[in-house]
């Protein structure tokens, strides 16, 4: 199993459902956060603040993606980044343009990756070559807080990730506190699921890699997520 020691899994494997079956909504061990993409920032931090009562709090700006972000924790040390163009950030590398211009045309908030914790990516990069598995990176990263305090990690990222479902792999720099410590509170992810055109063979890939994530069938391939927050819930992709 060839990350299965990467994503500190102990036992479990993927769960297909039939479609609209939701009764089992199990939250990937692994899971660092989600990534709520959304055409304009301030728009997004409303859209969750009316579903759950909690509002996100400003991130920081990503230098050279032309993106910008606001936080809200989960439960666990996982957390819900809304990210969005950064109307500043005019000379955009050809490399985060179209991350960036999907962000662009997105007509409403939809979930748009997710992100697997790992300690040790370059062992999971070596491993990932051993295998035959065609990705990108270890790529470093950064974004400076409002409070001036500079993040550090480094990603990971298949080259084909199934149409969006695959999860990308970051590892946070040792002199970094996890997002999660202090974006504002309050709201637990209850759900976490991916959707499928090819339930199966996705399962069986998953397991692969030691992610027990539930594998739900449907028409087209996204994500699927609820949020509980102590005004109600926010559910993302049904």
């Amino acid at each position: 199993m060839i990350l299965r020691r990467d994503f500190l899994i102990l036992a479990g494997s993927a769960i297909v459902l039939s479609r609209g079956a939701w009764a089992v909504e199990r939250v990937p061990t692994m899971l660092d956060h989600l990534l709520l993409g959304c055409s304009d920032l301030d728009q997004g931090i409303d859209f969750v603040e009316k579903y759950t009562g909690v509002r996100p709090a400003m991130g920081g700006v990503h230098p050279g993606r032309g993106t910008r972000n606001a936080l809200l924790a989960l439960d666990k040390g996982r957390y819900l980044e809304v990210i969005a163009p950064d109307p500043q950030q005019k000379e955009i590398p050809k490399v985060g343009a179209g991350v960036l211009g999907e962000l662009k045309q997105l007509e409403a908030p939809r979930l748009v990756e997710w992100a697997a914790r790992t300690l040790n990516i370059e062992a999971s990069a070596e491993r990932l070559r051993k295998y035959g598995v065609a990705f990108q990176g270890p790529t470093p990263g950064s974004r400076a807080r409002p409070d001036g305090r500079v993040l550090h990690w480094k990603t990971l990222n298949f080259d084909d990730d199934r149409d969006g479902v695959l999860p990308f792999l970051i590892e946070w720099g040792a002199d970094s506190g996890h997002p999660s410590a202090d974006a504002p509170a309050g709201c637990n992810l209850e759900g976490f699921a991916v959707v499928s055109t090819d339930s199966s063979a996705l399962s069986a890939e998953f397991q692969e890699f030691g992610i027990d994530v539930v594998v739900q069938s449907g028409k087209a391939a996204h994500l699927y997520a609820k949020i509980v927050g102590p005004k109600g819930t926010l559910s993302l992709g049904e």
